[in-house]
């Protein structure tokens, strides 16, 4: 038998979803991204370096991005919902296991690779179900979705600092795992969209055709060659670079401000105050984007050159209100990045292939993620400086716009060809219709 998924809703329980995905996103990244708060607490329990602690993080990401073709597989392969509610047991598993403090290897496979997979299992399918509700209003709709992350951020900073303080770092870790169970319960709520027959199936269907003669309905499968592609190549090698300065920012804020002898307090607000940006950065990217004034390619070439720049900058803070403008800045533009990055695979592969594309996506972007951290920790302590982190993720980021640009090209020369293909078979199709006159 022959199906295909309803046509997009644009709305109705769309919106639904999208407050799933809101919350997936919040009891996800926004957990991530706070992980600095516990950065010097683990680094002094254990009495280790820098760059051995940065592995911590480091693997979360690497898992986060190496599941993503698996995550991907598995939804097509089952449903958005069962993966996502897998993923919710995953994360709270490895973060409560976390929180039994056994050894630094055990925080590696714990919050390195249980957490990483529970996200990458729960983020992955939660993209997945935006992308497949929304045409018209995708890019506000991931907008909208993927700013839980920002929200849940604001709170996560000032609480997971009363936490620690409260209960030390292992029982913060024992606390967050509770709340990240509600994972399961955002999963339930994704309902996929029902699959119709084609017109081909209902003709047979209306003929009372026997079931047993037909080809069993197919499921669709994650598309390896869609790497082929030299723009999703090159995609692709954006992400490697981004990657690996995405995420050094976030683990290297609190220490920063430390070093300067700020009060632990006010480089947690420091964090509330990036995400603030940050949330403010994907709702107006978004709305922008779904204005169509700019091709996304080009917006996001603009938005990652100026997000490297920033981070270039950012060192010459030396006081409170210094940092507080530069990280305000740099949580504006990541966001203006994360609003259309992952919505932009669908100009470069097409929504039929969003699921493999994203997923191969995630995958090479782990190799950055993986090695951002801990060569911006190897930096620090070599020169004891943790400035060095900040120019060496604006200079990854910096590189990462070259091949926006170049996919940008190809993606243009291609529609310009598709339409130039159009325009040639509209015009036979006159030519065939003066003949019948």
């Amino acid at each position: 038998m022959k199906s295909r998924r309803a046509a997009p809703p644009d709305g109705g329980y769309g919106w639904v979803v999208v407050m799933s995905a809101f919350f997936i996103m919040g009891l996800t990244a926004a957990v991530l991204k706070n992980f600095g708060l516990f950065f010097l607490d683990i680094q002094s329990h254990f009495g280790v370096r820098t760059s051995t602690t940065s592995w911590v993080t480091s693997t979360t990401i690497a898992m986060f991005h190496l599941g993503a073709p698996v995550a991907s597989a598995l939804t097509l392969q089952f449903s958005q919902r069962v993966v996502i509610i897998v993923g919710g047991l995953l994360t709270s598993s490895g973060m409560l296991l976390a929180s039994l403090d056994l050894s630094l290897p055990c925080l590696y496979l714990s919050m390195g690779i249980l957490q990483g997979t529970g996200i990458c299992f729960s983020w992955i399918p939660a993209n997945s179900m935006v992308s497949h509700y929304f045409v018209r209003w995708r890019p506000i709709a991931y907008a909208i979705a993927s700013s839980g992350e920002c929200v849940f951020a604001i709170i996560f900073s000032p609480l997971f600092q009363w936490l620690i303080e409260m209960y030390s770092w292992q029982g913060a870790f024992l606390i967050i795992g509770g709340l990240q169970l509600n994972l399961c319960v955002c999963g339930a709520l994704m309902r996929p969209l029902e699959t119709v027959q084609s017109p081909i199936q209902e003709t047979k269907d209306s003929l009372e055709v026997d079931a047993t003669v037909l080809p069993p309905k197919r499921k669709p499968i994650f598309q390896f060659s869609l790497i082929r592609k030299p723009e999703l190549f090159l995609y692709i090698l954006f992400a490697i670079f981004a990657a690996a300065g995405f995420f050094i920012p976030p683990l290297f804020l609190v220490p920063f401000a430390n070093s300067l002898g700020m009060d632990k307090y006010w480089p947690a607000s420091i964090l509330s105050v990036l995400a603030l940006a940050d949330l403010a950065g994907r709702l107006i990217c978004g709305w922008i984007a779904n204005m169509r004034l700019l091709r996304n390619l080009q917006l996001l070439t603009m938005v990652v050159t100026l997000l490297g720049v920033v981070l270039l900058l950012l060192p010459i803070s030396h006081n409170y209100w210094s940092i507080l403008v530069f990280s305000s800045l740099y949580g504006f533009l990541f966001g203006c990045v994360v609003a259309i990055h992952v919505t932009s695979i669908v100009d470069i592969v097409t929504l039929e292939g969003f699921d493999s594309g994203l997923g191969l996506f995630m995958l090479f972007r782990s190799i950055g993620g993986f090695m951002g951290p801990p060569a911006a920790g190897w930096l620090v302590d070599q020169m004891n400086d943790y400035s060095v982190a900040f120019y060496f993720s604006g200079l990854c980021l910096v590189s990462s716009a070259v091949f926006v640009v170049l996919v940008d090209r190809l993606v243009q020369k291609r529609k310009d060809v598709e339409a130039d293909v159009q325009q040639a078979m509209n015009q036979l199709e006159d030519w065939d219709r003066e003949k019948v006159k």
